[in-house]
This record gives C-alpha cells, sequence and structure tokens, in this order.
C-alpha cells in the first residue's frame, strides 16, 4: 500500500521523540500489528496507518502533559491524514484508536482497529524489549535502579518517578490482563514470562 509508505516518509521527518518512542520503536509496534492483523478481521490499511501515526507527539515522562500525548498525536494525525485518499469515518477511526491507545487513558478502544493498535503498542513494553525500554527512559531521567529498602514492592506502593523496577510492578506486569485480542493475549503472556524470569534473576543478584 503506497499511502503507508508515505506515512512512513511524514513520521520519520516529524518524530524527535525518546529512545523508548522513536521510529524504531514505531516499526516493532508495526511488526506486532501485522501479526495480529493475520488473525483478526480488521481494516489492515487502517490498523497500520494508526501504528504509523500513534506516537508522533510524546511529551516526555517527566512532563506534566505526558498523559496527553495520545491526544495530541490523535490531533495531529487527522491533518497528516488529509492529504492522502482517506475517508472522514476512516480518518476517525484512525484518530480514535490513536487517542484510545495509551495506558494512561485507561481505555478500552471502541473499534478493532483501535483494539490491535493498543495490544502491539502494550506487546512492546514487554519482553526483553521491554525490559530494555525501561531502563533506557529511567536513565534518561536518572531514577535509580530500584529501592534498596524494598526492591520489589512488598510492602509499599510502586513509585515509577524514583526507582526503574517500580514500573514493573505499577504498569508492565498489569499489561498482560489488558489485551484486547487472542493473538495479543497469546504473545502478552510469553513476554511477561520474560519479565519475571528477569525479576527473579535481579532477586537473586541483589
Amino acid at each position: 500500500m503506497k499511502v503507508l509508505d508515505c506515512l512512513k516518509n511524514d513520521v520519520i521527518k516529524i518524530m524527535d521523540n525518546d529512545t523508548a518512542h522513536d521510529f524504531d520503536h514505531v516499526m516493532r509496534v508495526y511488526k506486532n500489528a501485522q501479526r495480529i492483523t493475520k488473525n483478526e478481521k480488521a481494516n489492515k490499511k487502517l490498523v497500520l496507518s494508526a501504528v504509523l501515526l500513534h506516537d508522533i507527539v510524546s511529551y516526555p515522562k517527566s512532563s506534566k502533559h505526558s498523559k496527553f500525548s495520545s491526544i495530541e498525536s490523535a490531533k495531529k494525525s487527522k491533518s497528516i491524514l488529509k492529504k492522502y485518499d482517506f475517508t472522514t469515518d476512516e480518518i476517525n477511526i484512525i484518530s480514535g484508536a490513536i487517542a484510545d491507545h495509551s495506558f494512561s487513558q485507561n481505555k478500552i478502544p471502541q473499534t478493532i482497529e483501535g483494539k490491535i493498535l493498543q495490544d502491539s503498542d502494550r506487546l512492546d513494553a514487554l519482553g526483553a524489549i521491554g525490559i530494555a525500554r525501561v531502563f533506557a527512559t529511567s536513565g534518561s531521567l536518572n531514577r535509580s535502579f530500584y529501592n534498596n529498602d524494598d526492591p520489589f514492592c512488598t510492602k509499599r506502593n510502586p513509585n515509577d518517578d524514583s526507582w526503574a523496577v517500580d514500573h514493573f510492578f505499577k504498569k508492565l506486569l498489569k499489561l498482560e490482563s489488558t489485551m484486547n485480542t487472542k493473538s495479543g493475549k497469546i504473545e502478552a503472556k510469553k513476554r511477561t514470562k520474560i519479565l519475571k524470569i528477569f525479576l527473579k534473576q535481579l532477586k537473586d543478584e541483589i
């Protein structure tokens, strides 16, 4: 689909995000979405368009505007999509999927295209790449690896503003239960096991 190549070029030109939300992240989510779409009755062009545009606005995690990144990305996506041969309904499906996909919005997307985007994005927060992204983000924010008194949040609420490992307990280990599609659930279960193996090994080492 030529329009997807055009959108990729648009995204490459405008994205200037952190390591965890760069164009490599977009393309990993794209790959996840291609796999999931094979098993779902969804419009592939709309799914992949939403994937390409889902992080075109990404405020730093330290910013008070961070939770609005998906909303701003959805707004910006509309102006980009209008350059191409998308109908108004298609633009609304794509922008709606983008607006609802983020964890901070705490929403279940209304369309199958939105559900696939959300699952595909959340898969990139799990597994080996998910671990890498946690520590890349934490390094940029000067967070400590873990709380020395209670590294695994057994007696306190997780605070990922201060400690990297807390992010596993505040968000990552919860993602498997939020998946929308059968394919997403299967892959999330595999990748969550990787997180648990890592945490077990970390516990042995510290």
